[in-house]
């Protein structure tokens, strides 16, 4: 390959720049060009290319979002949306694509391959760590760490105050960051989409905290455990319960952010692998890391295969809360 092209999709995640970085500098190194995307299959569908070679990937290590910007397209979803899409990247020369993103991203790129035998290679970049083929996706730490951050200032005005606190962090559909905070921020407990929870034993866990002399509770739940969020899963206990408490919602500040060293390590080497991967003549496959070492996972599987939460951590969790 001579020239490729390189986009970001779906939510941004603190670590996107990192991984666009490695791929220019990767291809560069390899006497390939890169045309940055600007604006995922939106601008794919538009024509919004720009030339990208190391110096304008220069400083943006640091960066949280994504310098190329990202949007969903609801034209992409259509046959028409998508070879206008192919059209465009074979007018401009691209002969393949290193797709950072999510499950949206990699299920679009799956229709390029089949329908325009265009070659992509996927980098997992989502704070919600909930794609199959990796242990840990592109920006999830940095996000953790963000919420673990609001949680300790929370705990300080819950003590303060002899408060219970009811706090929702992102995942829908899964749990990953939840988990981790809730353990990282001694929560007392912690609601995930994975594991049933109800009203009733969240009474009874408050109910126990203070007959044991606890005055104050962190109770972390996923956006996803509960219909309703936090707020709804508040009002039922206190319906049970009769507790007073306050909800607080952390929504998007996760999202932003300078990435944490580990995010930025993590996104520089799937970025850099990626690209070699893909020039290299292999496509269909998200680029992961897995006990340490890289892994090339089929971007069907990618999507569709349940990634599971670690029922240790879980367990180890409903214990530290004691």
């Amino acid at each position: 390959m001579k020239r490729i092209g390189v986009f970001t999709s779906g939510g941004d995640a603190p670590g996107m720049n990192a991984a666009l970085r490695a791929v220019v500098r990767t291809a560069s190194g390899m006497g390939v060009e890169v045309v940055g995307i600007r604006r995922g299959y939106a601008g794919m569908i538009d024509g919004e290319f720009v030339p990208l070679g190391p110096r304008d990937v220069a400083n943006i290590i640091q960066r949280g979002g994504t310098i190329l910007l990202t949007a969903r397209s609801k034209d992409f979803m259509t046959e028409a949306g998508r070879a206008t899409a192919a059209r465009n990247l074979k007018e401009a020369g691209i002969e393949g694509l290193v797709a950072i993103g999510g499950d949206g991203t990699f299920r679009g790129a799956e229709r390029l391959i089949e329908e325009h035998r265009i070659p992509v290679v996927g980098v997992p970049g989502t704070i919600d760590n909930d794609l199959y083929g990796t242990d840990y996706t592109i920006g999830f730490d940095t996000a953790v760490n963000t919420a673990l951050d609001a949680i300790d200032r929370i705990r300080d005005t819950a003590a303060s105050h002899e408060r219970v606190f009811f706090i929702e962090v992102m995942g829908r559909y899964a749990g990953f960051i939840a988990l981790e905070v809730g353990i990282a921020g001694g929560a007392e407990v912690v609601a995930l989409p994975e594991v049933s929870i109800s009203p009733e034993e969240i009474a009874r866990t408050i109910s126990a905290s203070l007959e044991k002399g606890k005055r104050s509770s962190i109770i972390v739940v996923a956006e996803g455990a509960y219909p309703g969020g936090a707020e709804a899963l508040f009002r039922a206990v206190r319906e049970l319960s009769g507790f007073e408490a306050r909800v607080t919602v952390l929504g998007h500040i996760q999202r932003g952010g300078s990435p944490t060293a580990k995010d930025r390590v993590l996104a520089s080497r799937l970025g850099a692998v990626a690209t070699r991967t893909l020039v290299g003549g292999t496509s269909g496959v998200m680029v992961g890391e897995v006990e340490g070492e890289v892994t090339l996972t089929p971007l069907y599987e990618a999507v569709t295969k349940k990634k599971e939460i670690d029922i240790d951590l879980y367990e180890l969790a409903r214990v530290l809360s004691g």
